[in-house]
């Protein structure tokens, strides 16, 4: 992202033609006026028994993936508030849950922990300006590897405050005059089709692994899909997407999973995609360029987002999905099965996003259980739970 400065000579005639001057006078001097000089020998310390400090080298452990997931989802915020933190974590140790979702980085952009790699050092969170960081990273993925608990590092990709910030270049522009564009909320994106942007989405996860951090969960990789779409200008895939009306967007996701999949060969960490919950069920890319098939091919695991309050009005014919925690859920991924083994991928690699939130209605013991069920009704054996606000509801866990 940032190009290296070009490194000066350090060598020059000059200081060499002083340097041998130097060293000849000293000999001079020290040969004819030897009075003048003394010379002590100190003894190495390991010559006298004492004992040089050894430097500690940080190695990252792995744990498993379990053969049925059962995740919840966690903050920085709450990730950086030890007593917050431990009720999740005990939430784990005393359910059936077994692996966690953290932010690596939220839709603001910033990386939630310090970093090694100097490429990103600009991109982390900053205490003085209230941003929530993790302290210790390395340790509480230790802490976390010992209880047995799987560690999930989630990234949101092309949604990114910050990065669109600093390198507004990168950032999808307004196409009436070249400024950023942001959708209704007023967020910014990078455009899903920067080499750059690869690289830098890479050099976090590749950093994440090194920590500890067991399967990076890559979260917003699409284009955006509210706000005025009508005024909206991608810079690196205006020409791939006109080029071809119906798949323009999804070809250049593809290029980017391909490219995200191939750099990650050198390493045994897990790589899954967030997807919206309808690509279960539709046929074409949304407009955002989603295809599940396509997500599947490259991923090891897809998590389709199918909160049954995000389904519009008299979807498959329920005037109020919300009302259907059940039913829909066994829909849409029996749907999401049929697709995967029509295109010859194992089902197996599906692994819903579930409702543990009020969005439309109220979720309790029933809704959440219903949706568990269904998952398992469909022949999956894995799932996650996504609260926004880190509540959970432990009534619909099994107890250890």
């Amino acid at each position: 992202m940032v190009k290296e400065k070009e490194q000066k000579n350090r060598f020059s005639t000059k200081p060499l033609f002083a340097g041998v001057f130097f060293v000849a006078l000293s000999f001079f001097s020290y040969s004819s006026f030897p009075e003048f000089f003394s010379v002590k020998y100190n003894a190495a310390p390991e010559e006298v028994g004492v004992e040089l400090p050894v430097e500690e080298v940080f190695v990252a452990t792995h744990v498993e993936i379990p053969k049925s997931l059962k995740a919840i989802y966690m903050t920085a915020c709450v990730a950086s508030t030890p007593s917050l933190r431990d009720n999740l974590i005990n939430l784990i140790d005393t359910t059936e849950l077994n692996a966690i979702v953290l932010n690596i980085k939220d839709e603001t952009g910033k990386i939630a922990f310090d970093v090694d790699d100097p490429f990103l050092k600009d991109s982390v969170a900053n205490l003085s300006e209230g941003e929530c960081k993790i302290q210790d990273i390395k340790g509480l993925i230790k802490d976390l590897h010992d209880k047995h608990i799987y560690v999930i590092g989630r990234i949101p990709v092309f949604q990114d405050l910050h990065m669109t910030k600093i390198r507004p270049d990168l950032a999808v522009k307004r196409a009436s005059d070249g400024g950023i564009w942001r959708d209704r909320k007023g967020i910014s994106w990078l455009d899903a089709g920067s080499k750059e942007v690869w690289d830098y989405i890479i050099a976090i996860g590749k950093q994440s692994y090194e920590y500890g951090f067991d399967e990076l969960n890559f979260d917003y990789i699409r284009f955006p899909s509210d706000g005025n779409m009508k005024d909206i200008y991608y810079p690196f895939s205006e020409e791939k997407i006109n080029a071809d009306s119906y798949l323009g967007k999804s070809n250049v996701l593809k290029e980017f999973f391909v490219y995200l999949r191939r750099n990650f060969r050198d390493t045994d960490v897990i790589l899954s995609a967030d997807l919206f919950g309808m690509t279960t069920t539709n046929s074409d890319d949304l407009n955002i360029g989603q295809i599940l098939e396509d997500a599947a091919r490259y991923f090891d695991y897809v998590a389709p987002m199918v909160y049954p309050s995000h389904y519009p009005p008299n979807f498959n014919g329920w005037s109020d999905p919300n009302k259907h925690p059940y039913e829909l859920i066994k829909f849409v991924m029996d749907e999401g099965v049929k697709k995967l083994v029509n295109a010859s991928t194992t089902p197996s690699k599906l692994r819903p996003w579930l409702q543990d939130f009020d969005y439309g209605g109220n979720y309790d013991v029933p809704e959440v259980k219903a949706q568990i069920q269904a998952t398992y009704d469909a022949g999956l054996t894995s799932w996650m739970l996504w609260s926004a606000s880190n509540k959970y509801t432990s009534g619909a866990l099994k107890r250890e």
